[in-house]
């Protein structure tokens, strides 16, 4: 049972461990900055102050609105397909908004803010095919839509691989970078698009927290209790795709966030998707803060792409929580 001093407690909490993760990520790095000082406009030196506020703030931001991305578009799809597996990329989402950052990549695109276009492009119209093909009598088949979803993956992998052995050079290092997320060029630009559709889809998303509660029981439940089961499947996936599509527009694809974080705020809270999705939301902007961190700091003042810390940290870390429960994911 959810009470309003649990969900407020929990909240505050949360956001109390983003607020630390997002000054530690202003903080630290190749080159430490007073965060504190910096923000308070006092007592740094110009090259400090750049670093602050032109290069760690838009990237930690971007890094915060990513995780809370990817983490509630976890949690929806666990819901809908009723699949503890299910994350947003489940769908192709990544694959497509690859394809299209990619080709927008190699035919050189050079408009501002060209190659996050071609990649938000190409998620749309991958997740358009998805829910065409999964549609049966007027309704989503589940099983049909996962199936549909790694078949597409699988082909936009064979393309994008193509497109790998036969770049060089510059195109080549943007094209990896980019297929395993890289954060480094963010701007406030990029986030005065991207939080917007985030904030308007999350807001959308909590007011279905109801219905998702009652989907994951069983869809005959939750028709009986008057929730359109269908409608509310096609409007969430619409709107998880746009936010997911968003966000891999800008940041490239960085796996597992939308897999593990719901597991664990399940985990810790409960499964009722009134606290669930903003707790997911909340813990995901700090997790990838904190591997984003990692990311530049573990082979300074080199940098990894955060997509492979993001790897390394959670596909150990899940088969250990697998391991540990020694009984089936339940929702």
């Amino acid at each position: 049972m959810i009470t309003y001093k649990k969900l407020f407690s929990i909240l505050g909490l949360l956001i109390l461990i983003l607020l630390a993760a997002f000054s530690l990520g202003l903080g630290l790095g190749s080159v430490r900055v007073p965060v504190l000082k910096g923000l308070l406009g006092a007592g740094l030196d110009s090259t400090s102050r750049a670093i602050l506020w032109e290069l760690r703030l838009p990237r930690v931001i971007l890094a915060g609105i990513v995780g809370w991305s990817l983490s509630t578009g976890g949690v929806v799809f666990q819901a809908l397909m009723r699949n503890p597996l299910a994350e947003p990329f489940l769908l192709g989402v990544s694959s497509g908004a690859a394809v299209g950052a990619v080709a927008g990549i190699l035919f050189g695109v050079m408009f501002w803010g060209g190659i996050p276009v071609m990649a938000f492009l190409g998620a749309l119209i991958t997740i358009s095919l998805v829910l065409a093909l999964a549609q049966r009598a007027r309704a989503i088949d589940p099983n049909t839509l996962i199936l549909t979803g790694v078949i597409i993956n699988a082909f936009f992998a064979a393309l994008i691989m193509f497109a790998l052995a036969t770049a060089s050079g510059d195109k080549l290092h943007s094209l990896l970078f980019w297929l395993y997320g890289d954060l480094s060029r963010g701007s406030f630009i990029d986030l005065w698009v991207m939080i917007p559709v985030v904030l308007a889809g999350s807001v959308f998303l909590y007011g279905m927290a109801r219905s998702f509660n009652l989907i994951a029981s069983g869809e005959e439940v939750a028709a009986q209790l008057g929730v359109d089961v269908e409608r509310a499947k096609w409007l969430s996936l619409i709107v998880v795709s746009l936010m997911c599509g968003v966000t891999v527009a800008f940041s490239g694809i960085i796996g597992f966030v939308g897999l593990l974080v719901p597991h664990l705020v399940r985990m810790a809270f409960g499964p009722d998707h009134r606290l669930l999705l903003p707790a997911s939301g909340l813990f995901g902007a700090s997790f990838l803060i904190g591997a984003d961190l990692l990311a530049r700091t573990v082979i300074s003042p080199s940098e990894l792409p955060v997509g492979v810390v993001t790897a390394f940290l959670g596909a150990p870390f899940f088969l250990y929580l697998l391991y540990l429960r020694r009984r089936p994911w339940t929702l």
